[in-house]
């Protein structure tokens, strides 16, 4: 019912915006008719919040016209009351102090004798569990939506958009009841918290989730508002935490905005924009046989001319010689014709944009924030958006995506760097240079000849690199994720799958393990593939024992005993990685994770031959204890004498005396 409740209001809503007539020449009539309120947003807001200024985007037809009146709200005063070029739009300023009770206010927009009232709720602050901040103690569990479950058939198309599981771009039918049907089989896989590909609307038949189409609003594919908050709940209460995905850089090409847009400076490259809402509204005529507005007819597939792409070139950032003409293509440039570039410079649309992300925190309890496309959008928004998280929600976690293959600039962008003149106060990044390394590395013999170094010994040398970041405990680390290709390749073998979670669960920073590589999903063909066993029809069930194969079997034990453990193993979550050279004799790389009363020694061979490893040599680490406890296969290694490692062999190794 709730859920219906929704899709009518977006139907309505959606209908309005792409009919609506901008006049800046009001009529007599437009002056005296009763102001309408078509969209409040945020659509409610909390009390007791530590930052008292609260905006609130009014849109209706040439709602600015009107009179704006706020009824007396002890503790609440209007501070502005703020105009833009669009006459539809009027965004009101609000100081909420301490004093303020939870209740509802009252707006009035008056036009000569006629008036409108909207009510708007300012509720308590939310008590449930949520905003906890992920660390290195979590591991994230990255989840596509549309792939990974479909849990409500009745949910599975919306407006034009069909589910064709066939077509490997087009929606599949996976939504958050699905996902929350299957937290025992998360919580049991081990790891801490999920995370989300983006879950906002996207009014089109793109099932990734980044062309965001309404920020306040699930796609009713997923589910709704109340099932995404039933569903963090539901997540909670087995203290599994929830990262919601978000776009600040670019909305969808169908954001209602497109087709009504606010201010001459709320996109860059405006014009553009301004075209592609007219194309719209021709479009939507032609579908209902109406009358266009505008000059033409546009065809559908017709390409818009004058649009500058972003380069994608995010180096020129930080580059010391780059001019400044190559930066504002990378900021200004759009991502896509699909994505229209938000600015961020509008003063109104940061606030919009910062007020929606603490919305969602408050309003559903989610407890970090992957920020997509991070270089892309305006540095300074960027900076005030994650100091006015942090002032609100002090534990709360961020990690922003700069696809960079070396960690020189990986390092650059996390907060504390002392090589960027401006801090960008961003907690976390994504280490993509130990990713492409691993991908590319772990199967090939480890050698540490001069000039022909391989194999772990190129993972080794990433970390070694972890000078340039200012705390390389908070990187992100991930063998795989929804942009490029699996981990695993059709044929691959199993150790190659155990070596690289193995390191990935062992070494420094905070692990993203991507949905289905605990059973060993593969290559580019599998990148976004339905999880076997979440829909219905499915003739495999791989959320079984039963349903996996041998193989399956064998890579999902592997994942599910390691992150079990590592749960409780505070040497790896809390302690520091002190790590040994791999050499040509042994091929194996070393190292230790210890929190100064326990240690935990990582074993992996990079060879395809057996190894004997004098442990002599890491007598540093291991000091009194004599033996060692596999994580996985509880076998005991004895660490006072040569060890026999296996070809490709790892252990996981908990010292004991």
């Amino acid at each position: 019912m709730r859920s219906s409740k929704i899709l009518a209001t977006v139907a309505v809503a959606l209908a309005f915006s792409l009919n609506v007539t901008v006049s800046s020449n009001l009529t007599a009539a437009a002056r005296t008719s009763a102001p309408q309120v078509q969209r409040m947003d945020p659509p409610f807001w909390y009390s007791g919040m530590k930052n008292h200024e609260l905006q609130v985007m009014f849109y209706g037809k040439d709602i600015a016209v009107s009179e704006f009146s706020l009824a007396d709200y002890p503790g609440v005063t209007v501070k502005e009351v703020a105009k833009v070029k669009n006459p539809n739009y009027l965004f009101v300023y609000l100081d909420v102090s301490e004093a303020a009770a939870p209740g509802t206010m009252t707006f009035t927009f008056k036009s000569g004798r006629k008036k409108t009232e909207k009510t708007f709720e300012l509720r308590p602050r939310n008590t449930r569990k949520g905003a906890q901040g992920f660390t290195t103690k979590d591991v994230l569990y990255l989840i596509m939506p549309d792939r990974f479950a479909n849990g409500n058939p009745a949910n599975d198309e919306w407006e034009e958009f069909k589910v064709n599981r066939g077509n490997g771009g087009a929606h599949h039918g996976g939504d958050l009841q699905g996902i929350k049907d299957h937290l025992e089989y998360i919580d049991n896989l081990g790891v801490t918290a999920i995370w989300l590909n983006p879950v906002q609307y996207n009014r089109s038949n793109a099932s990734h989730g980044y062309a965001i189409s309404d920020f306040y609003m699930i796609d009713p594919r997923l589910g709704s508002n109340e099932e995404y908050c039933d569903m963090i709940e539901a997540a909670h209460s087995r203290d599994i935490k929830v990262v919601m995905d978000m776009i600040f850089n670019h909305s969808g090409s169908s954001h209602w905005w497109i087709s009504d847009i606010p201010d001459d400076d709320w996109f860059n490259q405006n014009d553009y924009a301004t075209k592609l809402g007219e194309r719209q509204k021709q479009q939507a005529a032609q579908r209902t046989q109406q009358p266009a507005a505008g000059p033409g007819q546009w065809q559908r597939g017709q390409r818009l001319e004058g649009l500058v792409n972003t380069t994608h070139y995010k180096w020129v950032l930080m580059d010391p010689h780059a001019p400044k003409t190559e930066k504002d293509i990378l900021i200004d440039g759009w991502f896509s014709g699909g994505m229209p570039d938000l600015n961020q410079r509008n003063r109104h649309l940061a606030t919009y944009l910062i007020q929606n992300s603490i919305w969602w925190i408050e309003y559903a309890r989610v407890d970090g924030i992957r920020m997509d496309t991070y270089p892309y959008a305006d540095y300074d928004f960027m900076v005030r958006w994650c100091d006015e998280i942090e002032a609100e929600y002090p534990e709360f976690n961020i990690v922003g995506e700069g696809w960079y293959p070396r960690n020189s600039a990986a390092g650059w962008w996390q907060r504390g760097s002392s090589v960027n003149p401006n801090d960008s106060h961003l907690k976390t990044v994504m280490d993509f240079d130990l990713t492409f390394t691993t991908q590319r590395e772990i199967l090939k013999e480890s050698n540490t000849s001069e000039g022909s170094e391989a194999g772990l010994f190129k993972m080794y040398e990433v970390i070694t690199q972890d000078f340039l970041f200012p705390d390389p405990n908070y990187v992100l680390t991930f063998l795989d994720n929804h942009d490029i290709t699996r981990f695993m390749n059709p044929g691959d073998p199993a150790w190659k799958l155990k070596q690289g979670l193995a390191f990935l669960l062992t070494t420094r920073g905070i692990p993203q393990i991507y949905y289905g590589t605990e059973i060993a999903m593969a290559g580019r063909e599998q990148m976004r593939s339905d999880f076997p066993g979440g829909w219905k029809e499915d003739q495999v069930n791989a959320f079984t024992r039963e349903g996996r194969s041998d193989f399956q079997n064998e890579c999902w034990d592997f994942a599910s005993k390691l992150l079990n453990w590592r749960r409780t193993s505070k040497p790896v979550t809390e302690g520091k990685l002190i790590h040994y050279t791999p050499d040509n004799q042994t091929k194996c790389y070393v190292y230790a994770r210890t929190d100064g009363k326990n240690t935990v020694l990582v074993m992996l061979n990079g060879s395809d031959e057996v190894r004997n490893v004098d442990m002599g040599r890491f007598s540093e680490v291991i000091k009194d204890c004599s033996k060692g406890k596999d994580a996985v296969t509880g076998e005991v290694v004895d660490l006072t004498s040569t060890v026999k490692m296996p070809a490709r062999g790892v252990y996981v190794l908990d010292l004991f005396k």
